[in-house]
């Protein structure tokens, strides 16, 4: 199955302009069967079969992993089989009669204005690393980007002067306005900060390490994980946190649903629905303000 998960991935990269995310995650749910597969003996697609495929769900299933994980698996399995008849690898679509569980729609996590202030203020001292994990979270927060998102910012991609960031996913760009705690923290950094710890004076990067390379995911998922428990706040608080906060903000607050879509960048306004249909007695109670750092 090797060579035909490698023709997929190249198919969603080529054709159909996938994001870098969207085929890593086809590519790890598409290795898992393999090696399903695999410890059946079957090397080749063609000797797999419609019981096999949901032998390998019932084995999701049986080992827990979430609705929402094996749904995603079995719409990998469809999109590949979809490929894979197309290409006349295999006759028939053998993934067709899967069908995924229901998912529950959870309420999003959202911080509360005391919450958000208490995390964006920790970082307050003179250090570096502080200034830029100050800008990094206010950025995040007045945004609502994803964290990838901001890990691959460019330098270029800020504008200080009219106070928008431009947000790039493949071939789809979107324009973010930030705000005046934003922009504070970002001038900050880049008034000297950026050039002190980046190693590569020359790259565009906007985020650099303690060891000034570009952030990577994971050390921005620690970094806010240590800020959060240095706020005492107790809830699990990770970068997605602060983007439900700024858009439930956003929506209870009157803001339209189509501009929120825009800059969170969904592409399906359903998605967005969610932010709206949340409690709003409930949200009222915890919410101040749309947007408490603007």
């Amino acid at each position: 199955m090797e060579k035909e998960i490698k023709a997929f991935i190249a198919y969603l990269h080529n054709v159909k302009n996938t994001s870098t995310n969207t085929e890593m995650s086809y590519k790890r749910d598409l290795e898992k069967v393999q090696h399903f597969m695999a410890a059946r003996g079957i090397q080749d697609i063609t000797a797999i079969s419609e019981q096999d495929l949901e032998d390998y769900v019932k084995y999701l299933e049986d080992n827990k992993f979430a609705a929402a994980t094996v749904s995603r698996n079995i719409a990998s399995l469809k999109a590949f089989y979809h490929y894979m008849v197309q290409e006349g690898v295999v006759p028939e679509d053998l993934s067709e009669p899967l069908k995924a569980p229901k998912i529950e729609k959870k309420i999003p996590e959202i911080m509360s204005p005391d919450e958000v202030v208490r995390l964006l203020e920790q970082p307050s001292g003179d250090t570096p690393k502080e200034i830029r994990d100050k800008a990094m979270l206010e950025l995040l927060y007045a945004t609502g980007i994803r964290v990838t998102e901001l890990i691959t910012l460019k330098i270029s991609d800020v504008n200080m002067p009219m106070n928008f960031i431009l947000c790039r996913d493949r071939n789809k760009e979107r324009i973010i306005p930030f705000g005046t705690a934003a922009k504070n923290a970002l001038a900050r950094y880049l008034g000297g900060t950026r050039d002190e710890m980046l190693e590569n004076k020359a790259s565009d990067v906007l985020f650099a390490n303690c060891s000034g390379q570009p952030m990577s995911r994971q050390g921005f998922w620690k970094l806010i994980k240590y800020y959060a428990k240095k706020a005492d706040i107790k809830a699990d608080i990770t970068p997605h946190t602060l983007r439900h906060s700024f858009a439930a903000h956003l929506v209870e607050n009157g803001a339209d649903l189509r501009s929120v879509q825009e800059m969170l960048g969904h592409s399906d306004i359903s998605t967005t629905q969610i932010y709206a249909n949340l409690n709003h007695s409930h949200i009222r109670e915890v919410y101040a303000k749309a947007h408490p750092r603007g």
